[in-house]
């Protein structure tokens, strides 16, 4: 499996446009537009008030490849609307830069025994994909409404939009820490 993921890396990567750095399609601020984070946030606090659950994964440097084929492909531009009214939200939603690759996916539960015994399995699934990637993820409860998220194996419970927001634009202007892709690439 890790062969296989080396040389689907690879063969994501274009060279030319690397060397020459051609990359139109680039965001000029970060991995994703401020458009993305309001809409993300937006459509995260709209759907808590209805008590529509979500797990929605934004992908950082980590490509979620083996995860995006466990779903539908999706690729459509990232909007509140498009989150709020997708049916797909048994699983998980992966956001990759400004667009929803894929829905319904399945993620890895974490195996962490200090996480809270009333929290069900989109939180779980949560921290379990944080564990294994650089990934941001956001939960809304289906119980509560409230907004959760899980990064580098943390979760931060019932969070506000100011928060997440700012979460979102760390992740957006991080610059890759090649010490931590390492440690994950160990595991």
């Amino acid at each position: 499996p890790e062969m296989r993921k080396a040389l689907e890396n690879l063969g994501r990567k274009n060279i030319l446009v690397n060397l020459f750095n051609f990359d139109f399609n680039k965001v000029e601020n970060g991995k994703f537009s401020d458009k993305t984070i309001t809409e993300l946030v937006k459509a995260c606090y709209e759907m808590g008030k209805v008590k529509t659950g979500a797990l929605i994964v934004v992908e950082d440097e980590i490509v979620l490849t083996e995860y995006e084929r466990t779903g539908i492909a999706v690729d459509g531009i990232l909007t509140s609307q498009l989150l709020i009214n997708t049916p797909l939200h048994d699983g998980a939603v992966i956001v990759r830069g400004d667009r929803v690759v894929s829905a319904t996916c399945y993620l890895p539960l974490t195996d962490s025994l200090s996480l809270s015994k009333d929290l069900g399995t989109r939180h779980r699934a949560a921290v379990g994909i944080s564990e294994v990637s650089d990934s941001l993820t956001i939960v809304v409860s289906e119980e509560t409404g409230k907004v959760s998220i899980a990064l580098d194996g943390e979760l931060y419970r019932n969070v506000d939009a100011e928060f997440l927001k700012n979460k979102l634009a760390y992740i957006q202007k991080r610059e890759q820490d090649t010490s931590k892709v390492k440690s994950w690439r160990r595991r």
